[in-house]
């Protein structure tokens, strides 16, 4: 935190030594997002050096001298997919709990010792894996891996401070009960995911919470946190030779264990669901808050692309989407309207979401099944096949723009198996999209007459025709 002491009768600003350094950071993460953005060359050209060490850690190494800048990104292959349904959320608990204190510091001299060196270190579960990350300039990378391997390694899980946690998560999951777009969500995937872990909240629930104990941490981070199980991402000032150097002085000493068991309790998706499924959801509010949409495709599924160009020009282009054209600005019956393949390690989900009147859920649930149907009989036109490809490729390098990006996106990548070139071969992937394969796709993994529509309003203000609901 910036430690600003300001003096109004004198106009005076005193800043701290540690506060000058995460400003002068700051500083540099922007400077570094306006080099990449505003230089000239190959957006797509990232040297990236791949190995694996003896304990079976894969490292990516990135080198980027033009800031003295390091950024990690610590993949663990550690998810909802691998715990059990009635104690849901310790995937997330035992990566929230290590900067909590290890057997050497507690939770403030981390937070104090990562602040001096104008730092972060942070860590965040998703659906399919944990990551760990750090920011750091180059001239502390050493106390940066030091802070970094001891709360990697040396998490202490104290009794006091789980329990802490437990109650600030069961109290972030009450405040988010009072965000319709939020009950929205939870329902829907609920009923799409069924009993499969994409189908709870990441974050688990209040009751699942509580039946996680200390040694159930402990197991799963046993369990997990190896580096057999690991990718590490690493951009930025540091040269080959020197990252070698850090790695086995401050990872050297983790080492790959046996598992105490198959840590996989994920049941198969092999469900869509069969006719019309609604749930309404009643809450006192104007605007109704509109889901609908079905199982989708995996993130390696060799149609990715051709999905990814057919959803651009459905509802997933903003404002150029056909969605976005009918709905906001012929009709005017909401301010945004989009839809999205999600891309998971199993199979995710399509979903078009929308806010709008209660009275008027019905006539925009009905133009987004009209909308579906017509991708699916009616080819696309040239320029709407140009637009997306050019928007697609264009944008692409943003995701790579600053280092933190960067990191996290190779990390990403050799998780999903994308292959080591590809961030050289996407423009290709996109631009071998044809008319014949977005309208085969559209037709593959649109389902306008088995979905689940979910809708969180006024159910007295909400009028469905019975077509939608299939009764």
């Amino acid at each position: 935190m910036l430690n600003l002491k300001v003096q109004s009768s004198k106009s005076k600003v005193r800043l701290s030594a540690s506060s000058l350094q995460l400003l002068a950071f700051s500083l540099l993460i922007l400077l570094t997002a306006y080099c990449l953005l505003f230089t000239s060359g190959d957006a797509y050209a990232i040297e990236i050096k791949k190995k694996t060490f003896p304990d079976g850690l894969t490292v990516l190494h990135a080198e980027r001298h033009n800031l003295p800048i390091v950024m990690l990104t610590l993949l663990i292959k550690a998810s909802p997919l691998n715990e059990p349904a009635d104690k849901a959320g310790i995937a997330y608990l035992t990566a929230k709990m290590l900067t909590e204190g290890t057997q050497k510091r507690k939770a403030s001299e981390i937070s104090e010792e990562i602040e001096f060196i104008g730092a972060s270190i942070d860590s965040s579960t998703g659906s399919d894996y944990t990551t760990v990350s750090l920011s750091v300039l180059k001239k502390d990378v050493e106390k940066g891996f030091d802070i970094f391997s001891d709360v990697l390694l040396n998490p202490s899980f104290s009794e006091e401070d789980i329990s802490r946690k437990k109650e600030i998560i069961k109290g972030s999951l009450r405040q988010s009960e009072e965000d319709p777009s939020f009950v929205a969500s939870k329902a829907f995937i609920k009923e799409v995911f069924d009993d499969h872990p994409y189908g709870r909240l990441v974050n688990g629930s209040a009751e699942s919470i509580d039946n996680i104990k200390r040694d159930d941490i402990v197991k799963f981070y046993y369990d997990h946190y190896s580096p057999d199980n690991a990718i590490l991402s690493v951009v930025g000032d540091l040269t080959a030779d020197e990252l070698n150097l850090l790695i086995e002085r401050y990872l050297g000493q983790w080492k790959a264990r046996h598992r105490t068991q198959n840590t996989e309790y994920r049941t198969q998706i092999g469900r869509n669901h069969k006719g019309k499924k609604v749930v309404i959801i009643d809450k006192d509010i104007t605007q109704a808050n509109i889901i609908f949409g079905h199982l989708g495709i995996e993130r390696n599924n060799p149609d990715y692309y051709a999905v990814s160009v057919m959803n651009y020009i459905l509802g997933g282009g903003g404002f150029s989407s056909r969605l976005m054209k009918v709905v906001r600005d012929e009709r005017g019956l909401t301010y945004s309207i989009y839809s999205s393949f999600s891309g998971n390690k199993e199979q995710g989900q399509f979903e078009v979401e929308v806010q709008t009147k209660n009275e008027s859920a019905g006539t925009v649930i009905k133009e987004i099944l009209r909308q579906i149907n017509k991708i699916r009989t009616d080819p696309v036109t040239e320029q709407e096949l140009k637009d997306a490809k050019a928007y697609l490729t264009g944008s692409f390098p943003r995701r790579l723009e600053t280092s933190r990006r960067v990191a996290d996106f190779l990390a990403a990548a050799q998780f999903y198996n994308l292959g080591d070139d590809y961030i050289e071969k996407y423009p290709d992937y996109i631009n071998g999209v044809t008319k014949e394969d977005v309208w085969r796709v559209a037709k593959r993994y649109l389902n306008p007459e088995n979905y689940v529509l979910v809708i969180v309003g006024n159910q007295n203000k909400i009028d469905l025709p019975q077509s939608f609901t299939g009764k």
